[in-house]
């Protein structure tokens, strides 16, 4: 599935990347494969572009047969709570906690 398609199923709005909202999974499943590629890279001695790109697709779908095998279609996760949105949550909480201790060291 494509990142338009990806988006589009996720509800993510065009000008927010992917990423943000895509499931632990399927983040650590494409960091899996990313560092796949660069050892690949190393060992193998790629070199060019093409080369390189056709490494990271070999290694991307690998990974995605082995979560297909376990049943886990990444496809149909749904998505995970919007990074931006946690973080703001985190942000408060966090401000809460340093009001609160200044108040108690008056």
């Amino acid at each position: 599935m494509g990142t338009i398609q990806l988006k589009k199923k996720l509800g993510v709005p065009d000008s927010r990347p992917v990423a943000d909202f895509l499931p632990t999974i399927s983040i650590k499943a494409k960091d899996l494969a990313a560092e796949m590629t660069g050892l690949n890279v190393q060992n193998k001695d790629l070199k060019g572009q093409s080369l390189i790109e056709k490494e990271h697709v070999d290694n991307n779908l690998a990974v995605r047969e082995m979560l297909t095998k376990r049943g886990i279609f990444p496809e149909n996760l749904p998505p995970a709570e919007d990074v931006k949105k946690l973080q703001r949550k985190l942000e408060g909480e966090e401000k809460k906690i340093l009001t609160k201790k200044r108040r108690n060291n008056e």
